[in-house]
């Protein structure tokens, strides 16, 4: 039996289309008259506790009145099951509406518009901290971390940045000298108090839907424990090159600064910490386009520019 089939039994679920085929492999399906997304985990990502806690959390977020996708459980309780296989599938309500964009597509509207647009998905990620907050995690909740040594350790979540082959000799060291002093800094942030917790770690336009004004964040596959600040800086990583920028940038601080707490530090930083998703990117691309030398080297490129940048700062 194949795996999709395995899954749609266990849920009593109908198939209706393959949506994506990336990180994880997405599916519409029905269960009964209810729209579902299937997902099957790719494996070696995420162990089962890890994806349990992922889903719990989201179950929190929707019983606090957060609109995202929920954990829908199989007729006997699951709401994770290990396939024949050995490989994760969980299934979670499904969320209407339209990505805000894609990646490297230009977006769409007047400034005023995107501006707007972005005001509410800044407020959206202050008012998931503070109902992040404000929860109890249950015992044996495990989520990996996006602290200092997740992101610029010897072991870094998304692996050794400053070793993609893409990197020149010349960028090597440029590479690793930005590396030491964004951890002296961001050393010297966290013990200046900052502000550090569960964060999304992927708030990009492709899993930020809109409807009707409404933002639902989707895709909390990376989350884990971190700076609040990264999740700031990889909602701004996919902008910094649109004629609006400063407008959407300002926006989107005063958006999340309605609900929760910004410190003017936090916000110089805030061009560091978008580096520091560079660094993770470029990290994250190696073993995935290996083959694939030119999408490769739009990530190192990303990186070492943001890189030249800071360290010229």
């Amino acid at each position: 039996m194949s795996e999709l089939k395995e899954a749609l039994r266990a849920w009593g679920a109908r198939h209706v289309r393959l949506i994506k085929d990336r990180e994880n492999v997405v599916h519409e399906v029905r269960i009964g008259s209810d729209r579902a997304a299937l997902r099957l985990h790719r494996p070696g990502y995420q162990s089962e506790p890890a994806i349990r806690s992922e889903i719990t959390w989201m179950g929190e977020l929707a019983r606090a009145g957060m609109s995202v996708p929920a954990p829908v459980s199989t007729p006997d309780g699951r709401q994770v099951m290990t396939l024949s296989t050995g490989r994760l599938a969980t299934v979670v309500t499904w969320v209407e509406g339209e990505p805000i964009g894609e990646g490297g597509v230009p977006l769409d509207g007047t400034e005023a518009e995107q501006a707007a647009l972005f005001h509410a998905l800044g407020r959206e990620v202050a008012r998931m901290h503070n109902l992040t907050d404000a929860m109890e995690l249950p015992d044996g909740f495990h989520r990996h971390a996006w602290d200092l040594d997740g992101l610029l350790g010897e072991a870094p979540f998304w692996g050794r940045f400053w070793e993609c082959p893409a990197l020149t000799a010349e960028e090597r060291p440029l590479i690793n000298r930005a590396r030491a002093v964004a951890r002296d800094r961001a050393q010297a942030f966290a013990e200046n108090g900052a502000d550090f917790g569960l964060i999304h770690a992927d708030v990009l336009r492709e899993n930020a839907f809109v409807k009707d004004g409404a933002i639902t964040l989707i895709d909390f596959d990376d989350a884990g424990f971190g700076f609040r600040l990264y999740d700031l800086a990889v909602m701004m990583s996919q902008n910094v090159d649109e004629p609006a920028y400063p407008a959407i940038r300002a926006a989107a601080l005063a958006g999340y600064r309605e609900l929760r707490d910004l410190s003017d530090e936090a916000e110089e930083l805030l061009d560091m910490f978008l580096m520091l998703r560079r660094f993770a990117s470029m990290g994250w691309a190696v073993p995935r386009y290996a083959q694939t030398p030119e999408t490769l080297q739009l990530y190192t490129d990303r990186a070492v520019k943001a890189a030249r940048a800071f360290l010229a700062d």
